[in-house]
């Protein structure tokens, strides 16, 4: 058996710790079973991660690390509208293929928001801080165009929200979302 190094069995755990939190979301998620799942006692967890809110935040900032790294290669090398679709599509073919990339997201929006009512800001902080990232990408790819980035990220929420709630690429509810062509690439979920 070959042995993992620090750096791998970090990694699997934060593969690990993205389906538990995507699955059962921050509060829901036990280091317990994150740590089952990976093959670790806790104890061990808990070297590489000092807490279960230490773990949260390296999984969140790897859910938009990985989402502004599949913005930057499709936008790569083009502009205008060849931008948005290529962009657009590279998203929804990511959240068709890994659909724990979507839970895991909205899993940090409902994170945030308790967190932030309890009073604790740190997740806020972390998780807006990874959104202005995005934003900010998304911006420069479109051409720094404020009514375009706002309505590109609007769709975006709006493709998380419909896809979270299960509703099929045939539905009608998808009947305003352009370009059409994203609701084709649903047909793979």
């Amino acid at each position: 058996m070959v042995r993992m190094s620090a750096e791998e069995r970090r990694e699997s755990v934060i593969r690990a710790a993205t389906a538990e939190f995507a699955r059962t979301g921050y509060y829901g998620t036990s280091t317990e079973a994150i740590a089952k799942r990976v093959g670790v006692s806790q104890p061990y967890l808990f070297r590489l991660f000092p807490g279960k809110k230490a773990l949260f935040l390296a999984v969140a900032q790897r859910c938009m690390d990985d989402i502004l790294r599949i913005v930057e290669e499709a936008a790569e090398g083009l502009e205008g509208e060849a931008v948005h679709d290529a962009t657009a599509h590279a998203y929804i073919k990511v959240i068709s293929e890994h659909p724990e990339q979507l839970l895991m997201q909205m899993q940090m929006y409902v994170a945030v928001a308790a967190a932030e009512q309890a009073g604790d800001h740190e997740l806020g902080e972390a998780v807006r801080s990874g959104w202005m990232r995005l934003w900010d990408t998304v911006h420069g790819s479109l051409g720094a165009d404020v009514d375009g980035t706002t309505t590109f990220m609007a769709y975006g929420m709006l493709i998380n929200c419909l896809v979270a709630m299960g509703f099929p690429p045939d539905h009608r509810v998808w009947a305003g979302v352009s370009p059409a062509a994203l609701v084709d690439g649903l047909d793979k979920t």
